[in-house]
């Protein structure tokens, strides 16, 4: 079988990559001629774990190929997937140009049957502009192609996609005909042997089940942060309410974590996509306008508690900053919270150190040489007047704390992800400040 990805940003480069190692033969496209021809030497533009691994053995096996011509990568396919970005627009829309512009490129292209699967996240009714778009072509060349089009979209966790991908919780595919069902069918069959559940259902709603999943779990962060928040107020422990209210088997343990807000290439932007459909249809998403709010404050948590321990001045300060990036395992900067802490804490005055383990590349390509960049987690620390842990990478999780203590201005840390126990903070000498939890100071 043979089937055609169009886009190698995140989504299109692990699809590829992970239905090449089920023996299908892929052809990714793009139209960075860079970016294609560092991906044919095993050079990958993402930080993902295992992936490079996996493209160059596929590569090798000779079931992975990358190209800019989409049109050869047309030639024997039976299926054509549409991954490539769909950026906010200024008004929380998703920008759909490039989606479209595929499928009119696809209609230019195509010469025999094809079933056109959208793996990008699209709003509701995308599906329907792409087989348009993909018709008026057909017309204007004057051919009578016949062709299908499908909704697939991805589940994929950053730092764990390619688990994701190939031992997925379910497989959800939106369809309109009996022969794109079947290339579906035959195309995910190596994903069910174990069991995993395949969902078919009308196209309409497998686009909205991609955004109503991302929605649902943001608004379990934004809830529990608005928790922790109240917690700190009247003097609870979010730990332990967390613990308490996780162990309902109707709630589960799972995004209930408090933290310094959610941020990555999703959750921020399939929300406000969610928000502004359901405004073009005279609707109004009360819960989810909430939850945004929620996280934009969240985000700033963390500056405040900063503020708010040196009086209301940090001018001069030296701060240090572990972890930049949105989460672990990824180098994925997109509406990360440190861009928000950094961003306020050079406003006030203050000078950051920080040091993440992949993402500082990334960052400077974001904000450039307005911070410094350490070398490692000390020397990020070193002579620093506090210490603010941002991601919860694991290497920040066992720290020695006589070198901390001795290397920092001040022994205060700032945890924005609860990953340390403040009863061990306190022995060690350190005001600590966290999430949802009382602050602690240093037993003398």
């Amino acid at each position: 079988m043979k089937i055609s990805v169009v886009g190698t940003g995140y989504v299109g480069l692990v699809s590829g990559t992970c239905f090449a190692e089920t023996g299908v033969i892929v052809t990714c496209v793009d139209i960075d001629k860079e970016k294609i021809e560092k991906l044919k030497k095993g050079i990958i533009p993402i930080y993902e774990p295992g992936l490079e691994t996996m493209v160059k053995r596929n590569v090798e096996k000779e079931r992975l190929f990358f190209t800019t011509d989409l049109k050869e990568s047309l030639e024997g396919v039976e299926n054509v997937f549409i991954a490539v970005g769909t950026p906010p627009d200024e008004d929380g829309s998703a920008d759909l140009k490039h989606v479209i512009g595929v499928a009119r490129e696809i209609g230019r292209s195509m010469n025999s049957y094809l079933l056109v699967t959208t793996k990008s996240t699209v709003p509701i009714g995308t599906a329907k502009k792409i087989k348009q778009a993909v018709q008026e072509e057909l017309d204007k060349r004057g051919v009578k192609i016949p062709f299908d089009v499908a909704s697939n979209p991805e589940f994929l966790k950053e730092g764990a996609a390619i688990e994701d991908f190939l031992k997925p919780d379910r497989i959800v595919i939106g369809t309109e005909s009996e022969e794109a069902q079947k290339q579906m069918q035959k195309l995910y069959k190596p994903f069910l042997l174990n069991g995993h559940p395949i969902v078919f259902m009308d196209i309409p709603s497998a686009e909205l089940t991609k955004y109503a999943a991302n929605a649902m779990l943001a608004t379990r962060i934004s809830f529990m942060n608005d928790i922790a928040n109240l917690c700190e107020i009247v003097g609870a422990d979010v730990n332990m309410v967390r613990k308490g209210i996780g162990s309902d088997t109707r709630i589960g343990n799972k995004f209930i974590y408090p933290g310094a807000g959610y941020g990555g290439s999703c959750f921020p932007k399939d929300v406000k996509a969610l928000i502004k459909t359901a405004k073009e249809n005279s609707y109004n998403l009360e819960v989810l306008s909430a939850v945004e709010s929620v996280n934009d404050k969240q985000k700033e948590i963390i500056f405040d508690k900063l503020l708010n321990h040196f009086n209301g001045d940090i001018k001069g300060k030296r701060i240090a900053i572990w972890g930049l990036s949105f989460k672990p395992n990824t180098d994925d900067m997109r509406e990360a919270p440190s861009l928000v802490v950094i961003s306020k804490l050079l406003e006030a005055g203050a000078t950051v150190k920080a040091y993440d383990p992949v993402a500082m590349e990334e960052t400077r390509h974001k904000i450039g040489d307005t911070i410094l960049y350490a070398t490692d987690l000390y020397d990020a620390a070193n002579d620093a007047d506090a210490l603010v842990l941002m991601t919860e990478w694991q290497e920040f999780r066992v720290i020695n704390y006589k070198v901390l203590a001795k290397i920092l201005k001040s022994k205060v840390v700032f945890d924005g992800r609860n990953i340390y126990e403040s009863a061990e903070m306190a022995d060690e000498g350190f005001t600590y400040y966290s999430i949802g939890r009382k602050v602690v100071l240093p037993i003398k």
